[in-house]
């Protein structure tokens, strides 16, 4: 996210909130980097803000398995400004780079099978950080569905 000029009127701001999750008895931490949108009339604003709501993600409870899962704010990867007011067609954020050679404009073009939304679901190779109230929740729901 490349920014330095902040518009007078800007009201959204982009942050990517680092959040770590650890699971008793598993070596492997998960860590998300998860962009969420922050209303404020300043950066300062859009810090505290971004940061509060990182805070908000912290919690504990038990995965499937029995064993403790945390999820902690680590802190922000980046804040940037939206410059337009949100609608169709308004730029998030940008970056720049100069003078790159064609082979590695065309690695950044992702064919349309591999677009997030395209790809088929697959499950996740991570530790099993699934809340047991919500998997619990979701299978009873499962179940009544199918009747």
């Amino acid at each position: 996210m490349a920014v330095g000029y902040i518009p007078p009127n800007a009201k959204w701001y982009v942050a990517e909130i680092v959040e770590e999750i650890t699971i008793k008895g598993e070596a492997r931490n998960v860590v998300h980097v998860n962009a969420i949108l922050v209303r404020a009339d300043s950066p300062e604003e859009a810090l505290e803000r971004a940061q509060e709501l990182g805070r908000q993600c912290e919690v504990t409870y038990e995965n499937v398995s029995g064993n403790k899962v945390a999820i902690h704010f680590r802190g922000l990867h980046a804040l940037g400004v939206i410059h337009d007011n949100l609608e169709h067609g308004t730029e998030l954020f940008y970056s720049e780079d100069i003078g790159m050679p064609e082979e590695e404009v065309a690695k950044l073009i992702t064919p349309k099978e591999q677009l997030g939304v395209f790809r088929p679901r697959t499950p996740s190779a991570a530790p099993d950080y699934v809340c047991k109230e919500i998997s619990e929740a979701l299978r009873m729901t499962g179940k009544a569905d199918s009747k």
